[in-house]
């Protein structure tokens, strides 16, 4: 079964849900750099932002699958994900470790939407994607944690409630190993923000919401720490996999909505007296569309080894590097397509094709996933 044929359902309603949300609507926030607040409320009112969370805990209770259905509809429909998709990913640190008590009070409103767990704050500015050189600092006292640092590329820490923050609790050096002494914290962010936390916004190519922010002697409960101190890395490093398949399933939609849009300009737009898609060459015609559809295949595969409870990790790395090239491809020939009209606003083509070049780079770069292939598939040595 393909990834276009999986959940049909749920598609269909995310379809319809998005038809409500416009070019016009996308075009206005991207215009304002304004967060989609209206169609983050709207996901959350139906359920889509919680089908990952257990039924027990007020969720839908479904697999990677069915969140994958739901995002790359919305990118199909000409939305973007990135304003809530977090959400999905996020939430698992703290179902898979948090206490019982902790998933018992926040789980159910985050998944009526009453809570937004949408931050997840890990990179930090000289360390960038080298997790392991992190420096901001929890230190201990008493009932509490008193967090010193700084964050880069935090998105959507303005418009989110709550934020899972990774941060060192023993200092690299003093360490077992490069990935021991980090912490796993829940952060407030209704009661940091002005006490002790600031948030900064980054004003990037694309509506990102994205943040940088500053700890100066926030104090965080001890009662809000996930798991056991010293071993956050592995708790982050369990809900990456997801994120990546998450992202990919983003980019196999972006990839369907540049060749949706291709295929229509094509056939309606005519030049030296017949449709351009006449000429075949310029346009995405057939064998253009394999890249899309063959990256749709790697991302069912890693959903269902994720799902089956099965390592994953080199799947997932490659589903989210076949996509995001795929959905860049697209977008290229998409852009070509129109020609001058592509670069034009109302087309919603180049702000599109904007917003498909990031998976290339965030949440992880291709040059990593290379590193990552080349040492955990074809056996080569260590490159960092």
């Amino acid at each position: 079964m393909t990834q276009s044929q999986s959940h049909p359902e749920i598609r269909d309603a995310v379809r319809r849900l998005c038809e409500k949300f416009p070019g016009e609507y996308w075009r206005e926030k991207d215009r304002a750099r304004a967060y989609p607040s209206e169609f983050v409320a709207a996901l959350s009112e139906n359920g889509w932002l919680s089908v990952l969370i257990p039924e027990d805990y007020g969720g839908a209770g479904l697999g990677l699958s069915a969140a994958c259905a739901v995002l790359e509809e919305i990118h199909r429909s000409g939305a973007n994900g990135a304003a809530c998709h977090a959400q999905m990913y996020t939430m698992g640190t703290l179902l898979r470790h948090g206490s019982e008590d902790q998933k018992q009070f926040y789980l159910p409103k985050i998944a009526t939407g009453e809570l937004r767990l949408q931050a997840f704050g890990v990179t930090e500015p000289t360390a960038g994607t080298d997790t392991t050189r992190i420096e901001t600092f929890a230190r201990r006292d008493g009932e509490h944690y008193i967090v010193n640092g700084s964050k880069i590329w935090i998105s959507r820490a303005e418009h989110s409630d709550l934020m899972i923050l990774l941060c060192r609790t023993t200092p690299r050096a003093e360490a077992s190993k490069p990935s021991a002494g980090m912490t796993v914290l829940l952060v407030d962010m209704r009661e940091a923000v002005g006490n002790g936390l600031s948030v900064n916004p980054v004003r990037t190519m694309l509506n990102h919401a994205t943040t940088e922010l500053f700890f100066d002697d926030l104090k965080v409960p001890v009662a809000n720490r996930i798991g056991e101190e010293g071993e956050g890395f592995r708790y982050i490093l369990d809900g990456m996999n997801a994120e990546r398949i998450l992202i990919a399933s983003e980019c196999i939609g972006d990839g369907r909505f540049f060749i949706d849009r291709a295929a229509a300009y094509a056939k309606d737009r005519s030049v030296f007296g017949r449709p351009i898609g006449a000429n075949r060459r310029p346009v995405p015609h057939r064998p253009r569309l394999h890249p899309v559809t063959s990256a749709s295949l790697m991302v069912d595969h890693a959903a269902s080894l994720f799902e089956a409870g099965k390592p994953c990790g080199s799947e997932a790395n490659m589903a989210k590097l076949t996509a995001s090239e795929a959905s860049w491809f697209a977008a290229d020939v998409c852009l070509q397509t129109h020609g001058g009209f592509g670069f034009a606003e109302d087309f919603d083509i180049e702000r599109k094709f904007r917003e498909t070049r990031l998976y290339q780079t965030a949440p992880i770069s291709t040059n990593l996933i290379l590193s990552h292939v080349a040492t955990h598939v074809l056996g080569l040595p260590k490159s960092f």
